[in-house]
Order: C-alpha cells, then sequence, then structure tokens
C-alpha cells in the first residue's frame, strides 16, 4: 500500500471515531505510525500483548482504541485476543501488517504468512484486506462492527521486499 493511502487511513480513522491507537511498530505500517506520531496519537508498546491490555482498558473507559501490530505479533496474541477481547466482547479494531505475503519475503516470515488467513478464520475474527481501492469502504465496515462491539482486523499486505 503506498505512504498516501497509509496517511489518509490515520487520518480518516481519527476523524472517524478512533481516539487511540496503540501497537507495536512493524516497517509495513511505517507510513500509518508516522502519521500518527505527527499527529502525537501513537503509543508504542514493547510487545502485541502488552498493546492490547492498554488498548482494552483504554476501550472500556470509552475511548474507541485501533491496535496495529505485525502478524507474527498477532500470532503471538492468540490467546489474548480469544480470552480477553473476544470473550468479553471488546471492540478493538486490529491493524495488521501482513509480511510472508510475498514469497520472497523475509525466511522467518514465510510461514506466518502462508497460515495468516486461516489464523483469522480459525479465530472468527471479521476481517477485510486494505488496498489503495478499497480502504475506505472497508475502514467503514470495521467502524460500524466495533460500534456494535464486535472486535474485528483490518490487514494491510506487505507488497514490497527491504
Amino acid at each position: 500500500m503506498n505512504e498516501k493511502t497509509q496517511r489518509e487511513i490515520f487520518q480518516y480513522l481519527k476523524k472517524n471515531y478512533i481516539k487511540n491507537f496503540v501497537g507495536v511498530p512493524d516497517s509495513t505500517l511505517k507510513h500509518f505510525i508516522d502519521e500518527g506520531l505527527k499527529n502525537k496519537k501513537i503509543l508504542i508498546a514493547n510487545r502485541e500483548e502488552e498493546a492490547i491490555g492498554i488498548g482494552a482498558g483504554m476501550t472500556l473507559a470509552g475511548s474507541p482504541t485501533l491496535m496495529f501490530m505485525q502478524n507474527a505479533g498477532f500470532a503471538n496474541s492468540i490467546s489474548t485476543i480469544t480470552s480477553l477481547i473476544q470473550l468479553y466482547e471488546i471492540p478493538i479494531l486490529f491493524l495488521i501488517g501482513w509480511r510472508g505475503y510475498l514469497k520472497n519475503d523475509a525466511p522467518e516470515h514465510e510461514k506466518i504468512g502462508q497460515i495468516q488467513p486461516q489464523l483469522l478464520k480459525n479465530m472468527d475474527l471479521e476481517n477485510k484486506i486494505l488496498t489503495n481501492k478499497t480502504w475506505k469502504k472497508n475502514c467503514n465496515w470495521a467502524l460500524s462492527k466495533i460500534k456494535k462491539n464486535i472486535p474485528v482486523a483490518l490487514v494491510i499486505r506487505r507488497e514490497f521486499l527491504d
């Protein structure tokens, strides 16, 4: 996804309901995160589970929160997501950078990249992929879901190699 679109996504979500942006940096989401840092709206956590705990508390206090992370960190957080966010229907919006989407990505991302769609499906976590063309429609979908107390995920594919 191009830089302009990632920055627009941040601004759109900030303008339309999301108050907090908490997560662990991911180079796939670098322009989204940079836009948040420029707006002083990003809280960086050490680990994804820590970010989820912070975001859950913010959301329960009435302040809608987006969690950003790489798909490997998402996989590490499955227990926290299923036993906290989904069990108690905490309406968190996850933004996941999909490493391993490209076949020539770094070897450590291959396996998790292959199983990413199945992980989301197995967890029954509704999700949509954001593209330069569909981002606004899919962001609106996600916002409507979390307003109904349904946690969901938006995924950005890693479409470049370092």
